[in-house]
């Protein structure tokens, strides 16, 4: 079987071959494709965006055929219909007997939908985000002035807080229509099935878990190891991600642990001691420095600039509790990180989320904004080492199940034979 993989990013061995820097986001994809480089089940290729200098460029590496295609991938909420013409000549030249398409929210996805309209049985879409939802949570917690706030980098970038949710939502709508083309989606949560049935009942709901970065199977996380009353985000750069709860809870935290610290992956957002610091603040990134300053935690907050999938480990196994507060999730592979590496977790009981998190088995939830809830949650933690030490225990176990690599690979095989079987 030759099956046809269109990624939104370029998976590390292809970057190396195209001297281009590889990206650091959706790792877990990388996790999959060293599973199955390791296999000979079928014949592989991957379709991915590209600068248009090497538009068209195609070669062979470990067994896998790479297409790079140019995508405006800093405008994903417009669609652009020459991508088709572009992805044609790809399935074209491979032949794929099946296409598998992860993630739903790029035009890249509606457009090779469209490509294969005539065969959608062939056709699989792997639910990661749900953008249709998620705009709708964009604003969450956020007071109005905050959203209605323009920043001179919010106009001169045409980025404002309403123009980033208009944009969730122009990208909702090419998602919502690339589903109701599709003859099978892939999913993981009984949130993204409930979405996806909802939007298209005759498309084939496949099962599937996901696998992690490679990093994350090994090791574990260490109660005498880590940092007493350090607490890490793995996102925070804009409003989903819910920084600005974390900051509201720490106000409380730090009256009774004074030594809180609080370690955000990604750029600091809240530059804002030079001239050019604040000419680039954005309205999001100027709320939240607005937070630290009023709660004062300029000495607790910092941010840890880009991270590859071994510095996230590394962050993980320093703190005491990850928290994953975000307004709107499906399944957050960076709570997965956190589990499998048995690090006491606290996180918003919001969309998919209680799919893959066991309450008060796995760790502890708070519902979605309630900042004194989560802050409840870190205290109970970093009171009760017991509990702490249960957490990380049952997590662990949990994770290493739900992303086992054989498990996962052998369920993808179970999925890609029963689309072959359909006529």
């Amino acid at each position: 079987m030759r099956v046809l993989w269109l990624c939104n990013i370029i998976l590390p061995s292809a970057a190396e071959e195209l001297h281009l820097k590889a990206s650091n986001k959706e790792g877990w994809l990388s996790g999959i494709c060293d599973v199955v480089k390791e296999n000979k089940d079928f014949e592989l290729g991957i379709a991915f965006p590209v600068p248009e200098s090497l538009d068209g460029c195609s070669f062979d590496k470990e067994g896998i055929h790479y297409f790079g295609f140019y995508e405006d991938t800093a405008h994903p909420e417009t669609y652009d219909s020459s991508l088709e013409t572009r992805l044609k000549g790809i399935l074209k030249e491979f032949e794929p007997d099946m296409v598998h398409i992860f993630g739903t929210e790029f035009p890249h996805t509606l457009a090779m939908c469209r490509c294969m309209q005539d065969r959608p049985e062939r056709v699989l879409v792997g639910i990661q985000g749900v953008l249709e939802i998620y705009k709708d949570h964009y604003f969450d917690g956020l007071p109005t002035r905050v959203i209605n706030r323009v920043t001179f980098r919010d106009f001169v970038r045409k980025d404002s807080l309403r123009r980033q949710q208009k944009k969730y939502a122009d990208r909702a709508v090419n998602e919502v229509e690339a589903l109701k083309i599709t003859g099978n989606v892939t999913g993981r949560t009984p949130f993204d099935l409930e979405f996806t049935a909802g939007v298209n009942h005759n498309a084939r709901y496949h099962f599937m878990n996901e696998t992690l970065r490679p990093e994350f199977y090994e090791g574990g996380w260490n109660i005498g190891m880590c940092e007493p009353h350090r607490i890490f985000l793995s996102q925070g750069n804009y409003p989903i991600k819910g920084l600005h709860v974390m900051l509201k809870a720490a106000d409380i935290l730090k009256e009774k642990y004074p030594d809180i610290k609080i370690f955000v992956a990604g750029d600091k957002i809240t530059a804002y001691e030079t001239l050019k610091d604040k000419l680039k603040i954005s309205s999001y990134g100027k709320y939240i420095l607005e937070l630290i300053r009023e709660y004062g935690l300029e000495d607790v907050v910092s941010f840890t600039g880009s991270l590859t999938g071994e510095g996230i480990k590394e962050q993980l196994l320093k703190c005491s509790v990850f928290v994953c507060p975000s307004s709107i999730e499906n399944s957050p592979n960076s709570l997965g990180e956190a589990m499998i590496l048995g690090v006491p977790c606290a996180a918003a009981e919001v969309g998919g989320i209680p799919g893959i998190f066991k309450k008060d088995a796995d760790g502890l939830c708070f519902a979605g904004g309630d900042y004194k809830g989560l802050a409840e949650c870190v205290d109970r933690i970093w009171s009760d080492e017991a509990m702490a030490l249960s957490f990380s225990e049952k997590a662990s176990m949990h994770a290493h199940i739900t992303h086992n690599p054989d498990l996962n690979y052998k369920r993808l095989l179970e999925i890609y034979s029963e689309i072959a079987e359909c006529r």
